[in-house]
Formats: structure tokens, sequence, C-alpha cells
């Protein structure tokens, strides 16, 4: 996906980006596909906000994307690779030889004619492809990954991300994370052979807030620019740091930036073989 950069004829151009969109094949979203979502705007069902700095943000419809693919060892031809404003890749709508038509996460280098399948059994390890880990040669980038067999792919579903299959041990799958993290994921669970697609998203500079308006993303003010009674970090005369604290605070008084959140002790730690950036928990 390339960028777009446009002639800095006022402030808020200069330095930011758009989405080209020139991989994009059909505009309108396929009608049996879509469904109306209801934006929360960060509240429970009390009315209260429990995730701050969200709300507005353009209209849009979810799209029924399948992370399933249970369409098992039928050929299914893509059609058109769409826009989804509610996640970074691209989706491909893909029609089965019976006629069901679905969306799925679009890799890198799928194109519009192309056939995919989807089997419980091995079959050729091509892009776009989905089957078990356990039919998948050691080695090759994988995405759309389950956790859990029979329940969809969980991880690895960002644009530009991928995992590597490291290796096979008993009953599980080893899987190299984009974080790093090598995990142990049974064997029986699918992935998509391939790399996600659209890798350029992450050098959007959005370049003004109301462009994150229109995202959802309301402006996020710094805790010393606040009052002590609103924030830790709050209070001083001027611009002034964060006082005699140990280190950065959230606005709940909690340790933040660089602490571990990761429950100690956690059921799933089991799985994980090597934990991210060499670090241990």
């Amino acid at each position: 996906m390339p960028i777009k950069v446009y002639k800095p004829t006022i402030a808020s151009r200069r330095k930011s980006s758009v989405d080209a969109f020139s991989d994009i094949t059909k505009f309108e979203p396929e009608k049996s596909l879509i469904k109306k979502i209801q934006k929360k705007s960060g509240r429970n069902n009390q009315g209260r906000i429990t995730v701050r700095h969200q709300g507005g943000g353009v209209k849009q419809f979810y799209r029924l994307v399948d992370f399933k693919q249970p369409n098992y060892d039928m050929e299914a031809t893509v059609l058109a690779i769409e826009y989804d404003p509610n996640r970074g890749p691209r989706i491909a709508l893909i029609e089965h030889t019976d006629g069901v038509k679905a969306y799925i996460l679009c890799p890198a280098d799928l194109n519009v004619g192309d056939k995919v399948m989807s089997s419980m059994q091995k079959i050729e390890a091509k892009v776009g492809n989905r089957m078990p880990l356990k039919d998948i040669p050691v080695g090759l980038f994988i995405y759309n990954i389950e956790l859990t067999p029979g329940k969809g792919g969980q991880l690895v579903r960002g644009a530009g991300l991928s995992a590597q299959l490291a290796g096979m041990e008993g009953n599980y799958a080893q899987v190299r994370l984009p974080s790093g993290e090598i995990r142990g994921i049974l064997k029986e669970c699918t992935a998509s052979v391939g790399v996600m697609g659209n890798p350029d998203r992450r050098l959007i500079r959005w370049g003004k807030a109301g462009r994150m308006r229109l995202r959802g993303i309301k402006p996020t003010v710094k805790g010393k620019n606040m009052n002590p009674v609103d924030h830790p970090h709050g209070g001083g005369e001027g611009h002034n740091p964060i006082g005699q604290k140990r280190g950065p605070q959230t606005i709940y008084g909690k340790t933040a930036m660089g602490v571990r959140t990761r429950t100690p002790g956690k059921w799933s730690n089991k799985f994980i073989i090597k934990p991210r950036k060499g670090k241990l928990r």
C-alpha cells in the first residue's frame, strides 16, 4: 500500500500523509456481509466512561470477516480486495464453488482471481491457504492463528504482521510471534499461510487532531497540565515535571511506563517457551 503525501498548502498538511488506496478493487461493501454497529464511546451499560478518549467518529458498517473459514476442501476465488474501516489490513471478498461469499483477511501478494482453500488436511502451502499447524512446513510465515481449535483466528491479525512456525514438539507447535515471544500452540489449531497485507499503514502520519476525531479518538491531555485534584502529575507553576515521584503514574495513581502488567503465575505461562524481548516474567 503506497502512502500519498500532499503539498503542504496549510500547516496541518505539512508532514502528514494519507492512504493512497491504490490496491483497492471494489469500493462498496457486499450488502449481505455487513451489519450496523452501535458506538459505545468508551461507556458501559450505566453510561459511565470506562475507556477514556473515545467518542465521535465517522459512521461505518461492520464487515463480517470469517476468521474460521469452515468451508473445508472447497476452493474459493478472490473476487475483490476491499477497504475495511474497522481494521488496518485489507479484506478479500471470496466466493466458494457452491456460490457462498465471505470476507477473509487479505495477506500480501493475494490478488483478484487467485484461488484459496481451507482444509483440515495437508494441502499446498501457498499464500492464503488455511490448514492445521501440524501440516504447515516449518519456517513458513503464518497469520490469523487459532489458540483454541475451532474458535477462529485470534493472533497476528494486524496490518503487516506475521508469525513464523519455528518447530514442533509433542502436541504443540512452536510459533515465533511478532513480539519475539515463542509460544506453544496445539498442532490442531489452524493458521493461514502468508504475511498480513497493508504493511505501510504504520507509516501514515495523521497530521491533525481533526483526522483523529474522525477515527473516534478524542484528544489526550498530559497529566502535568492538569490540577492536582485531577491527576497525580498535576499542579505546580507552569510546565513543571511530575515532582518527587518514583516514576510516571496513571490518572488512577498506578505506576505506568515500563511496568510488567502480566499477572504473575498466569495459567498460560506454561505455553510461553521464550518471553518477548528476552525478559523473564
